[in-house]
């Protein structure tokens, strides 16, 4: 069987993601196919040999409608013959395009592919595509008759259900922002990130952050409606432990390794396992952690054996409910901060955790790295990928 390397990946520094954001200027095609462009001419690479490119977007409306990886694709300058599509797999997005590039490669269908994700969040706000549609039906509230709740909901559910108290979040939030700024002085960032018209840092990243400021921000899901049956919840998640809305793109270069061999492209790493689960959609967060028991159990590995993990700050219950659940080290957890300060740019924020992982491992000597990410209606991938 094939080996699928990961030659490079890339993205671009998150912009706020409402009007005046630093890449809220932006179309989001020309984003995705800045990171495009750059992830085939730092390596050398004739985009023709390119065999697919599958990307994630989650808000597929307005601009970011009608298969933008494609348009992004012909935006970049790649041949018209190099064909694209674009999947939603809610915040998983791109990490599922991965999954779905390197099992093309595993299989023999791709000798290259590319797996992107973009997501406008100023532009093509979250949740404008449903409108005032019913994106449920009869058959689903026949099934759920009390009602499903949005996603903020969710973690104060899973904040109730794990114990986890205002000051941990606050305090786990504090850190995300401490780590991020302190990789981002040091450089450790610049490896990754495409500029866009000049635009090298992280717009999210607040280094004077603290949890004593964070206490004093109000929660965000008071009187959400239908909360009322859920008593438990003490409304814990606000702005401040919560990932902000964000703009992005992100890319990665991944081939067989002896299509690596014959261009002469030294592979950064190798997928090792993939999983995906569903979980339960009123919880819906949670499913990182079936998906972390199927990955490590298909990889053979134990969580101790991986040397750092990236668990997707949508909010902060999810890594820590996470943490405990694996009694994982709290130093490998999202060891360069995570989407609380680097950002969420949904689509774009699958690709954009295996860019941090990869440089993250090369610049410790570290083996494998596992990568998962909740996602909207109750799923979750989860990837584990090895450094060489």
């Amino acid at each position: 069987m094939n080996d699928a390397v990961i030659v490079d990946v890339v993205r671009t520094a998150s912009g706020r993601g409402k009007p005046g954001g630093a890449l809220s200027g932006h179309h989001p095609a020309d984003l995705l196919a800045a990171v495009l462009a750059a992830v085939v001419e730092r390596n050398g690479l004739d985009p023709a040999l390119v065999d697919d490119v599958i990307g994630g977007c989650v808000s597929q409306s307005g601009e970011q409608a009608l298969n933008i990886t494609r348009t992004a694709l012909l935006a970049a300058g790649f041949p018209e013959s190099v064909p694209a599509t674009t999947i939603d797999r809610q915040c998983g997005s791109s990490q599922q395009a991965g999954h779905f590039a390197a099992q093309g490669v595993l299989a023999g269908a791709y000798d290259i592919a590319i797996a992107c994700g973009v997501e406008s969040m100023s532009r093509v706000p979250m949740f404008s595509p449903a409108g005032d549609a019913d994106t449920s039906g009869e058959r689903l509230r026949r099934r759920y008759p009390e009602g499903l709740v949005q996603h903020g909901v969710s973690a104060e559910l899973l904040a109730a259900r794990w114990k986890l108290d205002r000051e941990e979040l606050d305090a786990f939030a504090a850190r995300s922002h401490r780590r991020a700024w302190a990789t981002t002085a040091a450089g450790g960032f610049e490896g990754e990130i495409v500029p866009v018209d000049g635009h090298t840092v992280d717009e999210t990243v607040r280094p004077a952050t603290t949890a004593k400021g964070l206490a004093g921000l109000k929660p965000a899901f008071t009187g959400t409606p239908g909360t009322e049956r859920f008593p438990e919840i003490d409304w814990r998640i606000t702005p401040g432990n919560s990932s902000p809305l964000s703009d992005g793109a992100s890319a990665a270069l991944i081939m067989s390794a002896a299509t690596a061999e014959r261009l002469g492209l030294r592979p950064r790493a190798r997928y090792h396992a993939f999983a995906v689960t569903g979980s339960d959609p009123l919880l819906m967060l949670d499913g990182v952690v079936p998906a972390t028991r199927k990955v490590l159990d298909r990889s053979g590995l134990s969580i101790d054996a991986i040397d750092a993990y990236e668990v997707n700050e949508a909010f902060a219950p999810v890594p820590l409910l996470w943490q405990r659940e694996f009694g994982a080290d709290p130093d490998r957890l999202n060891p360069r901060g995570g989407a609380i300060a680097l950002g969420h740019p949904l689509g774009a924020s699958g690709t954009r955790l295996l860019a941090t992982l990869v440089n993250h491992l090369e610049a410790t000597g570290g083996r494998y790295g596992l990568q998962t990410m909740c996602e909207g209606g109750g799923m979750a991938n989860a990837t584990i990928i090895e450094r060489l």
